[in-house]
């Protein structure tokens, strides 16, 4: 993710904040990290977007912003963007879950579709195709791939759950963090393993979005595709790479 924001509090301005508690020390803490926000509220646009309001999401931001100033502890060795990078996107998935925005029908339909996907993968070293996936529910390939589509921000919060839920960053505040790092680095190669063996169209759309940080609008006109198309393939991929994660972490 691209930072607007220098990083330019010291250690020393963080330690007289712990002594004195200055509001003018905080207030200039809080300044010089406010671009935090901003970068993560833009980049989880697309989870909340016809959800929420980027207003509402940047000011939720904010107020875990100014928690994450009073409960850091710099002796600890972690990071502060790092710290406070972590818990504003875990606040941010709670606001928007709390909103119930995924109907129930259309919840049933892709946990249906999801189950079906991984229960085929685990019975197959190869992987599933879309035509087995519909063969098994007795639905259509248009029928699976609409209920795909409809739901892509619902895949995005899901998968953006499972790697809060289960990041070495839960723990990064631990002063033995050895296991954790191991951990980390682990969870790295399972999701860098499960992006390769997306299929192509599906790997050009993740490298798009996430490293290339283009809206799925964007994404269309490269891949000269609809919107909605872009849609279904990023839904598929990140179902695939969340399933690749949680087989992982069963075992």
């Amino acid at each position: 993710m691209n930072t607007a924001y220098a990083l330019n509090i010291t250690d020393d301005i963080w330690e007289q904040y712990k002594a004195t508690r200055s509001l003018e020390l905080r207030n200039k803490i809080l300044m010089n990290y406010l671009g935090i926000v901003k970068c993560i509220a833009i980049k989880m646009n697309s989870v909340y977007k016809s959800k929420a309001d980027m207003e509402d999401i940047i000011n939720e931001g904010v107020l875990v912003l100014m928690d994450c100033i009073e409960k850091y502890d710099p002796d600890r060795g972690a990071k502060f963007e790092t710290y406070a990078s972590f818990r504003i996107r875990g606040a941010i998935i709670d606001f928007i879950r709390n909103q119930d925005w995924v109907p129930r029908s259309l919840r049933k339909k892709v946990k249906t579709v999801e189950d079906a996907y991984y229960k085929l993968q685990s019975e197959s070293d190869n992987n599933v195709s879309d035509e087995e996936v519909a063969a098994h529910l007795n639905i259509s390939i248009d029928e699976l791939n609409k209920t795909i589509g409809e739901a892509n921000s619902f895949f995005l919060l899901s998968y953006e759950e499972m790697l809060l839920d289960n990041s070495a960053f839960n723990n990064f505040l631990v002063e033995d963090s050895t296991e954790w790092q191991i951990h980390e680095e682990e969870l790295k190669s399972v999701i860098a393993q499960s992006i390769d063996e997306l299929n192509e169209n599906e790997r050009a759309v993740i490298s798009l979005y996430y490293y290339e940080e283009l809206k799925l609008k964007d994404i269309a006109r490269v891949l000269g595709v609809t919107q909605s198309r872009v849609s279904q393939i990023h839904a598929k991929a990140l179902m695939k790479m969340k399933n690749k994660l949680k087989k992982y972490l069963e075992e």
